[in-house]
């Protein structure tokens, strides 16, 4: 069988690993390093596999690309392709789970502990010159926080935050499990939205963005929050109210924050959170899933979904 592939934004997936294992299932692959929305049906015309991390894959898209059999998502999250419109035109759609686990817990723990030991402010300390100032061997203009003992509360208990909770475990933290926001009836070993928020030293979220949970932290919310507390966002922009967490760390409702995704990728220079100034914030730029050991395994997983679906379509469905 002669099978066609295209992959859409290969620099969303870096330039240090290798697609070897994408590359050998079709006999004719193209890969372009950014795909414009008006680019994206000439790029894929007479291609019969889409692989895309962010390029959007909407019905109208579909609807001119007869031979489209197979989208491949190189990420976990769908949003970016019409499930639907995928499901009436008989276009197969998957998608890659479980290869970041390791490398967003690490990169969850990596903000924490800048908020913790306060290194941000301790390195701009060191910068200005101002240890060989100091009068005593040690500088403690910064009060640290010890993990040991502190409670960390996880909502989204996926693939993403048993690892976390992993993690946790060997700090010697307390563990609390969110249910979903507003329902009636919690399970067992699990708490109340509510409850987590209150009781939580750090509250790390790691669930998908949905219409239920959208801006679920913002400043109602915050304000159950201990004034210890830590927020971590690894998991989407869309979840938190931007500028109620900026005014939440200017009032000092909360300690401080550590954010890898924000509402907007990239982000506009208008973001409220770009132009905060406190020392309690941390940014970085979506970067949790990428080491390049996540990045390698989530080629191979993908790889071989592709194969396993391309093994189940007919001859027929796969001549040129």
């Amino acid at each position: 069988m002669r099978i066609s592939g295209v992959l859409l934004d290969q620099q969303t997936l870096g330039d240090d690993i290798s697609l070897t294992p994408l590359m050998t299932l079709f006999s004719q692959w193209k890969s372009y390093t950014h795909t414009e929305p008006q680019e994206i049906v000439e790029h894929c015309k007479d291609r019969q596999v889409i692989i895309t991390n962010k390029v959007v894959i909407d019905e109208l898209v579909m609807a001119q690309l007869p031979q489209l059999k197979l989208i491949a998502v190189a990420a976990t999250g769908t949003n970016n392709i019409d499930l639907e419109a995928a499901q009436r035109l008989g276009i197969r759609v998957v998608n890659v789970e479980g290869y970041a686990g390791a490398a967003v817990a690490q990169h969850c723990f990596n903000l924490l502990l800048q908020l913790a030991g306060r290194s941000q402010e301790y390195h701009q300390f060191m910068q200005q010159g101002g240890w060989p100032q100091s009068q005593q061997f040690c500088h403690l203009g910064y009060t640290m926080t010890e993990l040991a003992g502190k409670t960390l509360g996880i909502v989204g208990f996926g693939n993403l935050g048993k690892a976390v909770a992993k993690v946790a475990k060997a700090f010697d933290m307390h563990v609390l499990i969110s249910d979903h926001p507003g329902v009636e009836f919690i399970r067992e070993g699990r708490v109340s939205f509510e409850q987590l928020l209150s009781h939580s030293d750090v509250v790390s979220l790691h669930c998908p963005q949905t219409a239920h949970n959208e801006l679920m932290i913002n400043r109602e919310t915050l304000a159950l929050m201990k004034p210890s507390a830590f927020l971590i966002n690894t998991a989407r922009g869309g979840l938190v109210n931007e500028q109620d967490l900026v005014d939440a760390l200017t009032e000092q409702v909360i300690a401080g924050a550590a954010l890898d995704v924000l509402s907007t990728e990239p982000p506009t220079i208008d973001n409220p959170l770009l132009n905060y100034q406190g020392g309690n914030l941390v940014i970085t730029p979506h970067i949790a899933w990428a080491t390049k050991a996540a990045r390698t395994r989530l080629v191979e997983i993908l790889s071989d979904n592709i194969a396993q679906e391309l093994f189940t379509l007919k001859p027929s469905q796969t001549k040129d």
